[in-house]
């Protein structure tokens, strides 16, 4: 147990989240400038990973990883040689995020569960480290194969009382990363205004309506557009100390490092503006 222990990666308690399938070297530096820990590159980025490098080089402790690789477009063997050659370059600063997307969104949608066993043992062969990937995972099955294939599970558009379930299934040795997204307004109608633009589009997939199907939420409530009560729990708004308590209740609930997503900003340089007021109160100290 404490050798499992020990292989946990260490992305700090926050991170950022970007739906971008990339970063910049900019927006790499402006986010460890403010003390965030790892950023992740989310909306299925390619097997390649031509960002990392760049981003990586232009900062000195901020971690990047996928949130998540889609095993149906990323060929393992493509997305084994991009770790290997970032990890020879940045040893231990990318974690390796992997994930089976939606039904919904791929035709060769098949038995994804035997599906993304094949990707790790094809991650396995070509040496991949299980203790620098992670799986994406909500339901049961794949949080345990999470725990057994991987070092942990980034969960996506979950809530604190899913993050305590999930701990209490891997247990205290697995490392668990999920996401959650804000709006910094103090005005509820706005915030849920902006959340829902984000959320509606996962009402639509199964594997997030039998999630928040399994947290109790009613078939009412994540009937589109969703519920108030929805998207107030997967959406933080408030004060910026408001957020961060939301926040910070994921770590409270087992958690090893949240990975928050701003909604609303518009640019780079209203994400990062966004993401410096939050730093004070998640507690963060400011890269030198």
């Amino acid at each position: 147990m404490t050798e499992a222990i020990a292989l946990k990666p260490d992305l700090g308690r926050f991170g950022v989240w970007l739906p971008n399938r990339s970063i910049t070297p900019e927006v790499a530096t402006g986010i460890e400038s403010l003390g965030y820990g790892a950023a992740w590159i989310g909306w299925s980025p390619d097997a390649e990973l031509a960002w990392a490098e760049p981003a990586l080089a232009r900062t000195s402790s901020l971690q990047l990883a996928t949130g998540i690789v889609n095993i149906w477009t990323a060929p393992a063997p493509t997305v084994a040689e991009s770790f290997a050659r970032i990890e020879s370059a940045y040893p231990g600063r990318f974690l390796l995020g992997v994930g089976v997307g939606h039904r919904e969104h791929t035709q060769e949608y098949v038995k994804p569960y035997d599906a993304l066993v094949s990707y790790l043992d094809e991650l396995d062969a070509a040496d991949v480290p299980t203790s620098r990937r992670v799986l994406a995972a909500l339901g049961p099955r794949v949080l345990r194969l999470a725990a057994q294939r991987s070092a942990g599970a980034h969960p996506y558009l979950t809530t604190p009382e899913h993050t305590a379930k999930a701990r209490e299934l891997v247990g205290n040795s697995v490392f668990l990363a999920p996401e959650h997204k804000v709006v910094l307004t103090t005005d509820a109608a706005e915030a849920r205004a902006v959340g829902r633009q984000t959320v509606e589009t996962y009402l639509g997939l199964s594997n997030y309506v039998n999630n928040w199907l399994r947290l109790g939420f009613t078939e009412a409530d994540v009937r589109k557009p969703g519920s108030d009560r929805l998207i107030d729990a997967v959406v933080a708004y408030g004060t910026p100390d408001a957020i961060a308590r939301r926040l910070d209740e994921h770590l409270q609930a087992g958690a090893d490092h949240v990975a928050v997503q701003v909604l609303g900003a518009g640019d780079d340089e209203a994400l990062l503006r966004a993401l410096g007021e939050l730093a004070g109160p998640l507690g963060l100290t400011p890269a030198k």
